[in-house]
C-alpha cells in the first residue's frame, strides 16, 4: 500500500512565492501541496475544505497578519504550522511570537547566498518535522530551584565545569523551561538551537529578559563564564575551545552537518575534546539525529549525559537517536532537566 503524502497548504500574499512552493515542494515524493491562499481569510475556507496536515504561513500579510491568524487557528483548529517569512528585525520578533503561540518551526525566505534549492530542501525537512510534531504546553511558572543545592559546587568549580545543550524542533519553548531554572552561579552554558540567521539574537534577548543567568548570542572568541549562556548564531557552527583553565567559543562557517549549521554534533564533539569529564551534555526535542554522535563522544570522554524523555518532546528524534547509540546516562522529563544537571554537578564535586 502506498504511503499517504503530507498534505500542505501554503498561505502567502506573494503570488511568486505561492507558485514556487507549489511547484518545488510537489516534487518531493512524500509531500503534496493541496492548495494555496493569498491571505488568512481564504486560507480559513481552504483549511475546512482541504483538511491539510501542515500549514506554511507568512507572517506579514494584508487584511490579517500571520500571528493573529495563528492565534485564532490554535484556538479553534490546532494544526502544525511552519512559519516561512522574510527576515527583518521586526520579523524575527514576530517569528518568535509565532513559536510561542504554537508554530512548530520557523524559516527564512531565501535571499543573498541562500539559494532557493537549499531553502526548499530545508523547508521540506521542516514540513516532515511538523507533520510528526505533538502539541505540548509547558508552564513557564515552575517553582525556583533551591540554590543552596549548588552554591558550593558551582562556586567551587567556577570556570571548570561546562554545560552543553542541543535542541531543534520545539526547543525554543523547551529551552525557556530549562534556562529559567538555572541559578546565577551555574557553570557556563553553550547552546545550539537550530534557528535561521537573524533569529538567534532576538531569541537570546527574550530569554535574557526572563532568566536569572545572562543569555546572549555568542560572538567569536567569547569567554564561557559562570552564570552565562551563549547561543550559537544561526548560520554559523560554534565550537568550544580551552586555554589553560579558561573556555571560550569559536564561530566558523563550513558545510552543513546533519543538514544543520549550527550543528549540535559540531558543538558536542568540541566539548568532548575541550572539557572531557568536566562537561554535562543535554540533548532535547528535535527531528533527526544531530547531536547523537557528539553526545556519544562526550560520554566516552567522561562527561555526564542527559536526554529529554519522549513524553515531553515535541519530536522525540534527536534524544531517541542518542539513546539508541548508548550516549545517554539519564532520560528525564523536560521540567526535571535543570535539577538533574544540578544533581550531577553536586555529585561530581
Amino acid at each position: 500500500m502506498e504511503k499517504s503524502k503530507i498534505k500542505v497548504l501554503v498561505v502567502d500574499d506573494s503570488a511568486i512565492v505561492r507558485q514556487v512552493l507549489k511547484e518545488r515542494l510537489s516534487q518531493e515524493p512524500d509531500i503534496e501541496v493541496v492548495g494555496v491562499a493569498p491571505d488568512p481569510y481564504i486560507a480559513r475556507d481552504k483549511i475546512v475544505k482541504l483538511n491539510p496536515d501542515v500549514l506554511i504561513l507568512d507572517v506579514e500579510m494584508p487584511r490579517m497578519d500571520g500571528i493573529t491568524f495563528l492565534k485564532k487557528l490554535m484556538r479553534y483548529r490546532p494544526m502544525p504550522v511552519v512559519i516561512f517569512s522574510s527576515l527583518t528585525p521586526q520579523g524575527s520578533e514576530l517569528a518568535l511570537e509565532a513559536l510561542k503561540e504554537g508554530a512548530i518551526e520557523v524559516m527564512v525566505k531565501p535571499g543573498g547566498s541562500y539559494s532557493v534549492g537549499e531553502a526548499i530542501a530545508q523547508l521540506a525537512q521542516k514540513i516532515r518535522a511538523a507533520a510528526k510534531a505533538r502539541f505540548l504546553k509547558f508552564s513557564s511558572e515552575l517553582p525556583p530551584l533551591d540554590e543552596d543545592q549548588v552554591s558550593e559546587t558551582s562556586l567551587k568549580y567556577v570556570g571548570d565545569e561546562i554545560i552543553a545543550i542541543g535542541a531543534s524542533t520545539g526547543g525554543t519553548e523547551a529551552l525557556k523551561v530549562v534556562l529559567k531554572q538555572m541559578p546565577l552561579n551555574s557553570p557556563g552554558i553553550v547552546i545550539v538551537q537550530h534557528m535561521p540567521p537573524g533569529f538567534t539574537e532576538a531569541f537570546a534577548r527574550r530569554l535574557n529578559e526572563i532568566c536569572k543567568i545572562e543569555v546572549r548570542e555568542a560572538r567569536d572568541k567569547d569567554p564561557v563564564l559562570p552564570g552565562t549562556a551563549l547561543i550559537a548564531p544561526g548560520g554559523l557552527h560554534m565550537v568550544l575551545m580551552r586555554s589553560g583553565t579558561r573556555y571560550y567559543v569559536k564561530l566558523k562557517e563550513g558545510p552543513l552537518v546533519n543538514y544543520q549549521r549550527p550543528s549540535v554534533d559540531v558543538l558536542f564533539s568540541s566539548v568532548a575534546k575541550a572539557a572531557g569529564p568536566k562537561a554535562i551534555g543535554v540533548i532535547m526535542t528535535g527531528m533527526g539525529s544531530d547531536g547523537a554522535r557528539g553526545l556519544l563522544e562526550m560520554k566516552k570522554a567522561g562527561a555526564k549525559t542527559i536526554a529529554q524523555d519522549e513524553n515531553t518532546c515535541v519530536i522525540f528524534g534527536m534524544p531517541k537517536e542518542a539513546i539508541k547509540l548508548g550516549a545517554v546516562d539519564h532520560v528525564v522529563p523536560l521540567e526535571e532537566i535543570p535539577s538533574q544537571i544540578l544533581k550531577l554537578l553536586k555529585n561530581s564535586a
